[in-house]
């Protein structure tokens, strides 16, 4: 993995967020965010519509003076997952940086 990501459509992250929960079983919030390589102030608004929306759960257990968020998926979001966004992504796969840098590169022309 690059240190730099470029640009994820929301329906990727989302697909990443889902993914990544039903690979774990279950994160804490720094965990996920880390794993999914998003940032919480930018990317909150999408954790909360997938808990509005059921496709994950969110559990707040208080560890001394600490509230730690813990995120699970939801069998809604797994079926979501792999009814949805799997043939969605078949259909139109995410781009590569190696694919645009390499449509770009000029071959090198000597005349003698």
């Amino acid at each position: 993995m690059s240190a730099t990501r470029g640009y994820r459509d929301r329906i990727y992250i989302i697909k990443d967020i889902i993914l990544t929960l039903g690979e774990y079983g279950n994160l804490n919030q720094t965990s996920l965010l880390s794993y999914c390589g998003l940032n919480l102030t930018k990317h909150r608004s999408i954790l909360d519509d997938l808990e509005l929306h059921q496709m994950i759960s969110r559990e707040e257990k208080i560890v001394g003076k600490r509230t730690i968020t813990i995120y699970m998926p939801t069998p809604k979001g797994l079926e979501f997952c792999q009814s949805i966004l799997d043939p969605y992504e078949n259909l139109f796969p995410r781009k590569r940086q190696d694919d645009s840098t390499s449509k770009n590169k000029l071959g090198l022309l000597i005349l003698v």
